[in-house]
C-alpha cells in the first residue's frame, strides 16, 4: 500500500544527476541567513530558554527582544569584520515596531526574505484565503519599505499548508526556504507553474541546536566548520549549497559570538576558499534560473 505523499517534486538521488558549476567555477555556494524575529507580548508563540513561565512571561520575551535591541548589531559587526554577505529572514511587523534596525541591513546591501508577519503565529493551520492574505500582508510591507518585493520566503517555524507553495509562487515569489529536503537547488511543481526550493538548514541552524537540543556555543561552532569542510570536500563531486542559519536573539548573545567568530573566520579564510562562492539564496536563485531548465532535478 503506498503511503500519502505529495506531488511538489521527485526522488532524485544526488550522485546521479547533471554537473554544473556556480558563477565563476566555484563548486560550493555558501550563505548566511539572519532570522530577525518580532513577539507578542503576553500572547502566541515563542522560543522559551527553559521551562515557560504563566503569561505575560515577561522573562521569554525579553530575552527575544534582546535579538532586536543587542544582538542583530553585534551580529552585523561580525560579518562586517569578515567583509561577508548576509541575507535576513524578516517578520514584517518589525517595520512597524522597530523600523530603525534596517538602517545597517540598507548600508550593506543584504537581501530581505519575506519570513510572515510575526514568529507569535504559524500559518498552520489555515483557511486557504486566510493564508493568502497573511503572505499578501507581508509581501507587501517589505515592498512598501525595501522599494521592492522579495524574492524569497521562509514560513514562520517553517510551517505549511499544503497550498503554501502555490500561493508562493502565485504572490510573485521566485524561491523558498521551507523544504530542508536537498544540497542542491531543486524545482518544485506549484499549480501556477515552477518553485524554485533553495537548501535552509535544519540541522545547522542555532535555533534547534542550541535551544531545544542545548548544543554549547562551541559545539555550534564546530558544526559550522565540520559542515563546511566536508561539503567543500563533496562539492568536488558535485556542486552544493552550505546555508546556516542564525537567530539574533540565540548566536547574538556575547558568549556565543566568539566561537562564531572563529567558525566564520575558518570558512571564509579556508586555504580552498576560492573554490567557494560567499552569497546570498536570492543571488544562488537568479543562477539557477539563468541555467538550462533540465539542470536542476525537476518535477
Amino acid at each position: 500500500m503506498p503511503l500519502p505523499t505529495h506531488d511538489r517534486y521527485p526522488f532524485s538521488v544526488i550522485d546521479q544527476r547533471k554537473d554544473f558549476s556556480w558563477p565563476g567555477g566555484k563548486r560550493l555556494a555558501f550563505y548566511l541567513c539572519f532570522n530577525i524575529e518580532y513577539f507578542a507580548f503576553g500572547a502566541g508563540m515563542g522560543s522559551d530558554v527553559g521551562l515557560a513561565n504563566p503569561a505575560p512571561n515577561h522573562r521569554s520575551y525579553a530575552w527575544r527582544d534582546y535579538g532586536n535591541r543587542v544582538g542583530l548589531s553585534r551580529m552585523l559587526d561580525l560579518v562586517d569584520e569578515l567583509d561577508l554577505p548576509a541575507c535576513h529572514n524578516v517578520n514584517s511587523f518589525l517595520y512597524d515596531a522597530h523600523p530603525e534596525i534596517f538602517k545597517r541591513i540598507r548600508a550593506r546591501g543584504d537581501e530581505v526574505i519575506g519570513h510572515g508577519r510575526t514568529n507569535a503565529e504559524r500559518i498552520l493551520p489555515a483557511w486557504e484565503e486566510d493564508e493568502r492574505r497573511l503572505i499578501a500582508e507581508a509581501t507587501a510591507a517589505l515592498n512598501r519599505n525595501e522599494g521592492k518585493p522579495p524574492k524569497g520566503w521562509l514560513g514562520p517555524w517553517l510551517a505549511e499548508t499544503w497550498v503554501t507553495p502555490d500561493l508562493l509562487k502565485e504572490a510573485g515569489y521566485t524561491y523558498l526556504l521551507d523544504w530542508a529536503c536537498d544540497d542542491q537547488p531543486i524545482w518544485m511543481n506549484t499549480r501556477a507553474g515552477k518553485i524554485l526550493s533553495v537548501p535552509y538548514p535544519i540541522e545547522v541552524n542555532d535555533s534547534p541546536a542550541i535551544v531545544f537540543r542545548h548544543h554549547s556555543a562551541r559545539e555550534f561552532a564546530d558544526m559550522i566548520v565540520d559542515q563546511f569542510d566536508e561539503m567543500l570536500r563533496q562539492s568536488e563531486r558535485q556542486p552544493l549549497v552550505c546555508p546556516i542559519a542564525l537567530h539574533t536573539f540565540v548566536v547574538g548573545q556575547p558568549f556565543r559570538l566568539g566561537p562564531l567568530r572563529q567558525a566564520l573566520k575558518h570558512c571564509k579564510t579556508h586555504p580552498q576558499a576560492d573554490r567557494v562562492w560567499f552569497t546570498r539564496p536570492g543571488e544562488i536563485a537568479d543562477y539557477c534560473y539563468s541555467m538550462p531548465p533540465d539542470t536542476l532535478v525537476s518535477g
